[in-house]
């Protein structure tokens, strides 16, 4: 116990690449791990229901490098009117091999830099290969990284920023400039979606922003941030124009409403479904047929990315040691 590590979120920026953490989330979907299903807890509270999430993982390969992890999460909604972030957590890694606790981590700064690489995987498969132009839908936490992450993958020159808020839109294109995007805040939603090769929305909206009216032949569509059934970022129309993809068939046909709700109401079939990452990864699935197809993936988040990213820290720390 007394070597365990605490990682700060600067110590995890500082260790992680985008490049290497995409190909470390490609590695583990085709890897022996097991994921039970996640803990989602409601919590009641006065200004609106917040949730704990529980996810553990653990590699099965029989040996000495073994690791298990939990990530707790906390989604408090409420937060945005007090100016503190919506979403908290922490990550825990074990010894595989012994159960020993090997480091705690800022379970946020993982979750961002997973998430945003999980959506930059599945845009390796699913986006056109000249992709250069990426709308981003809401200007939180996590929409830098998407931006990052889809540019390791793509050839992204142009970044198109929308969100309810205006001022949080041009703070984000601001951000995004000084790392050499030429990006812009967009007050009109439409113009955003309609002249985006990837568009990629991050909101935890009830109600979709990503409207099928909008989209045009050649687009990919990347749904990252309802994470329940009453969440929903893509309408009927997005999803009917669109070949379907997932990050795990599993809890995106239980949790996420832009699946969950077409699926109930018969827009959506589950054979309709193309594939998953697990699919896309070992070439089980086609990814994107032709650069006319509209693509859309969703992504609720797996405990498998988590583990993947924790064990690359440590990894990195382990190899930086004096």
């Amino acid at each position: 116990m007394s070597d365990l590590r605490f990682v700060s979120a600067g110590e995890i920026a500082g260790l992680l690449t985008f490049p290497a953490l995409i190909d470390a989330l490609e590695a583990a979907f085709r890897r022996r791990i097991t994921v039970p299903v996640r803990h989602h807890h409601a919590l009641p509270r006065p200004d609106g229901e917040a949730t704990l999430l529980l996810m553990p993982a653990w590699t099965a390969d029989g040996t000495e490098d073994d690791v298990l992890g939990t990530k707790l999460v906390t989604v408090f909604p409420g937060n945005g009117a007090r100016g503190i972030e919506s979403v908290t957590g922490l990550y825990i890694l074990n010894s595989g091999a012994t159960g020993e606790p090997l480091a705690v981590m800022d379970g946020r700064a993982l979750t961002v830099w997973r998430t945003a690489c999980a959506s930059a995987l599945a845009a390796r498969y699913l986006a056109r290969a000249d992709a250069s132009r990426l709308a981003i839908i809401g200007a939180g936490a996590l929409a830098p990284y998407l931006a990052r992450a889809h540019a390791s993958v793509r050839p992204i020159r142009e970044i198109t920023v929308w969100n309810r808020t205006l001022a949080k839109a041009e703070a984000l294109a601001e951000t995004l400039r000084a790392e050499g995007f030429d990006a812009r805040a967009e007050a009109d939603r439409g113009n955003a979606i309609a002249g985006a090769d990837i568009v990629s929305s991050a909101t935890l909206s009830p109600q979709p922003l990503v409207e099928g009216r909008y989209l045009a032949p050649g687009q990919h569509v990347d749904l990252v941030g309802g994470f329940t059934p009453s969440m929903r970022e893509a309408d009927d129309e997005a999803i009917r124009r669109a070949r379907v993809y997932v990050d795990t068939r599993a809890g995106a046909g239980k949790e996420a409403g832009d699946i969950v709700v077409p699926l109930a109401s018969g827009v959506l079939a589950p054979e309709d479904i193309q594939g998953d990452l697990f699919e896309l990864a070992a070439g089980t699935a086609k990814g994107r047929g032709s650069d006319a197809e509209i693509t859309l993936f969703k992504s609720v988040g797996t405990a498998i990315e988590d583990l993947a990213a924790a064990e690359l820290v440590w990894k990195a720390l382990r190899s930086t040691r004096p």
